[in-house]
């Protein structure tokens, strides 16, 4: 049975997992309008904070009488049917509504609606477009999965009929929404825990983007064959960005200065739009994603001269290749990178910044995700000098005996670094304030809460 959100302006909703990266400014959104929002969590983080800050109150961990008193509570698929709080919200009869219902429910409701899909990049793109169209005065509306500086956090609320959020394949939550802008950044093997292989993968892209409206628009990678492949098939109008001579915005000349910030050119329809822009985030997938946010704002109607000078001033979300601090002459940098494809890509960029040496600190993030692309982690480090590899994060799931990291180090053998067990953060601060020298740069890679070894290391 669909729950309509509107008739629940004023009441009570519960977050379980209300910590989460989607489901805190979700929470912060609905505060926003008009709706009484508390929530729970199993940890307490900087963003359980932040929602006390705002006036939105956490419980640390997880109890049946959470959700006594309220009116409909709100859960991520990570949350099991046999969790307290979803079993006693049955119990009581109370409405109960899965995360990715309440994101379409509050996109659908705006003219436009904007889907930045894809396996890596999402919340760059995301943030970048964000900053884009309120730079240019469009006042939209944001959910992004990570923190912007520029947007003050991961939501923003305006005035325009324009909302703009990421949209996470995980779990097909992406067939939720309703957009009228879609966009598909890439296609790769990842989240085989609810998926069956790569084709299936493709095949759900292929339903999402058939969800846009016959005058909807999908703008799609003309460098990943998978995504071309999807806007081929799927009906509607389309048009490409990236390298590839035949893409609508396309980059040209690229090159990186002495400061290892990407320059290229940007054309629009093979006709000079934007000259000369430097981006302030490094790599060769930045560039890709900054082309996403400019075919966006181009169909939006941003004038390229306001897209050029925002892009410039854009500086980054939160973990996303974030630099955390400077300790001991060692720079630590953080990035939320958990699958192969995005380590191929983020390792080099560290690589090339390094004086000396490079540690990247790898936390694998579930069983599952180990499981499945166990082969695929050991060439994508290549570049660093030593991995330290802590104990698999469970995240949403439970141990199945059966992979751990001592497997995958095994597996990581022969690529021309030295791999390291480091099983918790203790074991890597011990290592790493014992073997750094200044000139090296430590790298710390997952999408659990391997962000927190980069506070502990300045702290210490």
């Amino acid at each position: 049975m669909t729950v309509d959100l509107s008739s629940f302006v004023g009441k009570t909703v519960h977050f379980i997992g209300i910590g989460g990266s989607s489901m805190n400014g979700l929470a912060l959104l609905m505060k926003s309008r008009g709706y009484h929002v508390r929530g729970s969590d199993r940890t307490a983080s900087y963003v359980t904070e932040k929602l006390e800050k705002a006036g939105i109150d956490v419980v640390i961990g997880h109890f049946a009488q959470n959700v006594h008193g309220a009116d409909l509570v709100v859960y991520t698929a990570a949350i099991a049917p046999d969790n307290v709080e979803r079993v006693e919200a049955a119990r009581l009869g109370i409405a109960q509504m899965e995360r990715c219902e309440l994101l379409g429910q509050i996109s659908n409701a705006y003219g436009m609606s904007v889907a930045i899909s894809g396996t890596h990049g999402k919340t760059t793109t995301t943030a970048m477009l964000a900053q884009v169209l309120t730079d240019a005065g469009v006042d939209p509306n944001i959910h992004i999965g990570g923190e912007l500086d520029a947007i003050g956090g991961s939501v923003r609320t305006g005035q325009a009929d324009v909302f703009v959020t990421e949209a996470c394949e995980f779990n097909r939550s992406f067939l939720s929404l309703r957009p009228t802008m879609t966009v598909i950044l890439n296609i790769d093997a990842d989240h085989l825990d609810c998926y069956r292989d790569l084709d299936d993968i493709e095949a759900t892209f292929l339903q999402f983007a058939r969800l846009l409206p016959q005058d909807g628009l999908l703008l799609v990678c003309g460098d990943d064959a998978r995504a071309m492949r999807v806007a081929q098939n799927a009906g509607r109008e389309w048009k490409s960005f990236g390298f590839d001579e035949n893409c609508w915005i396309r980059a040209v000349g690229l090159r990186q200065d002495d400061q290892i910030c990407d320059c290229f050119d940007v054309l629009e329809d093979g006709q000079p739009l934007i000259r000369q822009l430097r981006l302030h985030v490094p790599g060769r997938h930045s560039v890709v994603d900054a082309l996403a946010a400019i075919a966006c704002a181009r169909a939006i109607g941003v004038a390229p001269e306001a897209i050029a000078q925002s892009l410039a001033r854009y500086r980054g979300a939160h973990r996303r290749f974030e630099r955390t601090g400077v300790v001991d002459g060692v720079s630590l940098y953080h990035d939320y990178g958990h699958n192969p494809s995005e380590y191929k890509t983020v390792v080099p960029v560290a690589a090339a910044m390094k004086q000396r040496r490079l540690f990247v600190v790898f936390q694998p993030h579930t069983y599952s995700r180990a499981k499945a692309l166990i082969d695929d982690f050991g060439p994508s480090f290549c570049g660093a000098d030593e991995v330290l590899v802590t104990d698999i994060y469970a995240a949403r799931e439970k141990d199945p005996g059966d992979i751990n990291a001592r497997m995958l180090i095994q597996r990581m053998q022969g690529f021309g670094y030295r791999t390291v067990y480091t099983p918790d953060f203790d074991a890597c601060v011990r290592y790493l304030k014992s073997n750094w020298q200044p000139g090296d740069l430590v790298l710390t890679v997952g999408c659990g809460n391997i962000n927190l070894l980069n506070d502990l290391l300045t702290k210490e």
